[in-house]
């Protein structure tokens, strides 16, 4: 992503990392309509198994399952906006940026009426009707009926950037889970299954990865110039993921090239040695973009004050920001670049969970050269 970016991503320039064969997305026609991903057709159907009950299961086969008027009703009693950038949890780079909207997924559930026997939730989308294809995440019981004052739980989300969601995007309706890698966040949703089985048993987590992982602080580098002309200063800039432990700061260090390509292991003795300086955090934008009107901030965005229309916290957790910083002037040679982020808790980048399966967020190089 290059400098130009805005601040929320256009639907269509989100990095698409879609799953399935053929990808749902492309369908067209009647395969669509027989996959019930037109707003027409979409369906949700809630279920219970392995020992827990409901008294109203909603299911194509009684004819009841939610269809999407019906979850949009609830959204007038129970809407929800909020900013989240999308990260694939093995990918460093965030996917982009949106303003989802939609329903607390515990209210959701309420229209299943009493629920006995509960530990997890299990969730999956359109698969092409193909038991290997199936994409499954979950949650526990607390994780969707609970939460901290003022947090975020899972939603169900038809709309991204003011806009009904794109097929492309998840949509008619996909699951969203603010604080959590893409992997949670289900596309094409068309079943949440309640159980009292305690195990995961996530995709993910079969595919030997962290299935509990939440969103990790780091910072990222823009691609673009890496030849700078001595004697003048030269500007970088990149993107900061914000995740739970929210956002201290922003640093970068700058040393000459040590002939390694940029390659430094972990108990190399420059990083003790390495002086960091401070990034400038962009401020909040006056224009969002991303299809958004320009000039429009909205006031009923989760963690804006509404009668100011201003972040309560900048950055905000689980979404991204802009960093960028001005170097003085260097002599000619070439040069290592690289940025980290500390977070609320004092962790510097990449610390304290540094374990790529839990979340890509090595500390990113970037060689310059001055001539």
């Amino acid at each position: 992503m290059g400098a130009t970016r805005t601040f929320l991503t256009t639907p269509a320039q989100f990095r698409d990392v879609s799953r399935g064969t053929p990808r749902p997305h492309t369908l067209k026609g009647d395969d669509l309509v027989r996959a019930r991903l037109t707003p027409e057709t979409w369906r949700l159907e809630i279920m219970a198994e392995g020992g827990c009950t409901i008294d109203t299961p909603l299911t194509l086969e009684k004819r009841n399952a939610i269809d999407l008027p019906a979850l949009e009703r609830l959204g007038q009693r129970h809407n929800r906006k909020f900013l989240k950038a999308m990260q694939c949890l093995n990918i460093p780079q965030p996917l982009g940026q949106g303003l989802w909207e939609g329903v607390p997924l515990r209210e959701v559930l309420k229209l299943v009426g009493k629920v006995n026997n509960i530990r997890r939730i299990y969730y999956w989308g359109f698969h092409n009707n193909d038991p290997k294809q199936i994409f499954q995440s979950s949650l526990t019981y607390t994780q969707v009926m609970d939460a901290a004052p003022g947090d975020l739980g899972p939603l169900v989300v038809y709309r991204l950037n003011g806009q009904p969601l794109p097929l492309e995007r998840g949509g008619p309706v996909r699951m969203v889970i603010p604080w959590s890698y893409g992997f949670k966040s289900i596309k094409w949703l068309q079943r949440i299954m309640l159980t009292n089985e305690y195990r995961a048993m996530d995709t993910y987590a079969t595919q030997n990865n962290d299935s509990e992982s939440y969103l990790k602080t780091a910072a990222y580098t823009d691609s673009g110039n890496e030849n700078f002309r001595t004697g003048q200063p030269i500007t970088l800039t990149g993107t900061v993921m914000v995740g739970l432990p929210g956002l201290k700061r922003v640093e970068y260090w700058l040393r000459p090239d040590a002939g390694t390509h940029g390659r430094i292991t972990d108990d190399d003795p420059a990083w003790r040695t390495a002086t960091w300086r401070p990034c400038t955090i962009q401020p909040p934008p006056r224009d969002w973009g991303g299809t958004l009107p320009q000039g429009v901030m909205p006031r009923d965005v989760w963690g804006f004050d509404p009668k100011t229309g201003q972040p309560r916290e900048w950055p905000m957790r689980y979404s991204w920001a802009l960093w960028t910083v001005t170097i003085p002037a260097m002599t000619a040679g070439s040069y290592e670049f690289r940025v980290r982020t500390v977070d609320q808790n004092d962790f510097a980048q990449p610390e304290p969970r540094s374990y790529a399966k839990s979340g890509r967020n090595d500390i990113q190089y970037k060689g310059l050269t001055a001539v």
